[in-house]
């Protein structure tokens, strides 16, 4: 298995895989049902983001069935993730999918995902295997949009993803200017707990993207909260404890055009009436012509921060010891 970074600077090439990936007829849908765990479920959300603007409605399910009453009546379609294919719940809910009746479709390397969808003969989408699953996410999410397109959920998605992998690109390569601007939050970061802000469709999406991240690779704890959420609860909560607060947080902001209007302003006053209490490390703001390259180009600076903690706390980004022995438990309990 290749390291973090090389998993990372991958994210050009993945995304190019999927322009020449055979887009499979399933038929006419304008309510999508995705469902996956972690790495593999993060591109429900992605895909969430970017197929609002087509009118149809992706509701992204993460962990075990039934299926809800709505889905029952709404009929969507179904979108199985699963980069390993044996993912507990995935597996669980397809089940309850298939019982009710629903049309599912597939994306997976393999496992018994992939031997559900060869047994029921439902469309699916092979990714490549080999990498771990945060870190295979250009293929995931390319998935999931070809799957989309064949069901005339969003439209081809070929030059958003040839614009996208550029910007993954430029935005890993060593001593670029996103690169440095990751070694600057990276550095900030250092020895503390990240908080990362999101404010609308995109930057919301990309900032859990951003806390998962760091808690795999980094081996940390992380959160994140979306604005204007935030400014109805969260904020109040550095009023306390600011000596401890200003010695181990720190927050991120993440930006898009997409924000609303007011977004900018809530984030200026949010900023200042918390200063005090917790360092603001920076303010990130996407890059990029079409939805998905703007969620990469801000998926690809935090991908570069999560393995620079990891580099400076000298911690192996790769494993995910406790994941593995939590998995462990509970076959044994079966």
């Amino acid at each position: 298995m290749a390291d973090m970074l090389s998993q990372i600077r991958s994210l050009g090439d993945q995304l190019r895989w999927a322009t020449e990936q055979e887009v499979p007829a399933i038929g006419t849908y304008s309510e999508i049902l995705c469902v996956g765990m972690g790495g593999s479920g993060i591109a429900g959300d992605y895909v969430g983001a970017i197929a609002e603007p087509f009118g149809t409605r992706v509701v992204v399910h993460k962990g075990y069935g039934p299926v809800p009453l709505w889905a029952t009546r709404a009929r969507p379609l179904v979108v199985a993730a699963s980069y390993s294919g044996n993912t507990e719940e995935t597996l669980d809910f397809v089940v309850s999918a298939r019982d009710s009746g629903l049309r599912v479709a597939t994306i997976t390397t393999g496992g018994r995902l992939g031997e559900l969808t060869a047994t029921h003969d439902w469309s699916s989408v092979s990714v490549p295997s080999g990498m771990q699953p945060r870190a295979a996410a250009g293929y995931m999410i390319g998935a999931a949009l070809i799957v989309l397109t064949g069901a005339h959920a969003v439209d081809d998605q070929r030059l958003a993803f040839v614009e996208a992998a550029a910007i993954a690109d430029e935005a890993t390569a060593e001593g670029s200017d996103r690169w440095i601007e990751a070694a600057h939050i990276a550095q900030q970061l250092e020895g503390r707990i990240p908080i990362i802000y999101g404010g609308g469709p995109v930057s919301g999406v990309v900032a859990q993207r951003w806390k998962t991240q760091i808690n795999e690779n980094a081996k940390v704890p992380a959160w994140w909260s979306l604005l204007s959420e935030l400014d109805h609860n969260e904020i109040t909560g550095w009023e306390t404890m600011p000596e401890k607060t200003r010695k181990h947080l720190g927050i991120v902001a993440l930006r898009d055009r997409s924000d609303h209007d007011r977004m900018a302003t809530r984030l200026a006053h949010t900023r200042a009436l918390t200063q005090d209490a917790v360092p603001w490390v920076a303010e990130v703001s996407s890059s990029g012509s079409s939805l998905l390259a703007r969620l990469v180009s801000l998926t690809a600076v935090g991908d570069l921060v999560s393995w620079m903690l990891a580099e400076s706390a000298g911690v192996d980004p790769v494993p995910v010891a406790t994941i593995e022995k939590l998995k462990k438990l509970l076959v044994e309990e079966d």
